[in-house]
């Protein structure tokens, strides 16, 4: 069947729509415009994520200094985390350097996000000996402050790092 017999067979497909034929839409009667104001208000986001990473990555404190404790109730160990470089890319700041766990010294990779300041850590060396076994991660919420070790398997209790930039108490 062509294209003109299913025209044919539809008029009203066919006809040229009328304005308000279908839905009886006034765009200046009073009750459209009160809506349209209410959604005005405060419905755009004027929060810049992709420029509070640039200005994250270069106020974030270099060196980071607390303690982690394994949840399987060994003694805390103080942590010492010292960033190499901080770069944002997109609303994401890549971090990079060295987190010292008690005398152990493993070098680090994580993101924090700008918006939601979510941040995910890994170490990229074995740290197995101060309880946090390889192939996990620190994930924390509000940035870097207070972080979770989520270990890599359901058997191994995880554990917490609390940290503050180096200088504060």
């Amino acid at each position: 069947m062509s294209i003109f017999a299913l025209l044919a067979a539809v008029p009203i497909a066919a006809s040229p729509l009328q304005p308000g034929a279908f839905v009886p839409f006034a765009p200046q009667s009073p009750e459209v415009q009160s809506q349209l104001q209410g959604l005005g208000s405060g419905s755009v986001e004027v929060f810049d994520p992709i420029a509070r990473a640039q200005v994250l990555a270069a106020e974030i404190s270099r060196t980071w200094q607390g303690t982690y404790r394994a949840f399987g109730g060994s003694a805390p160990l103080a942590v010492k985390l010292v960033f190499s470089s901080l770069t944002p890319v997109g609303q994401v700041v890549v971090l990079r350097g060295t987190m010292t766990l008690g005398s152990l010294s493993v070098p680090v990779q994580g993101n924090l996000n700008a918006k939601s300041d979510q941040l995910d850590l890994l170490t990229l060396g074995d740290t197995s000996s101060v309880g946090a076994e390889p192939g996990g991660q620190f994930q924390g919420l509000q940035g870097l402050e207070l972080s979770g070790w989520t270990a890599p398997r359901l058997t191994t209790p995880g554990g917490r790092l609390e940290l503050k930039p180096a200088g504060m108490r």
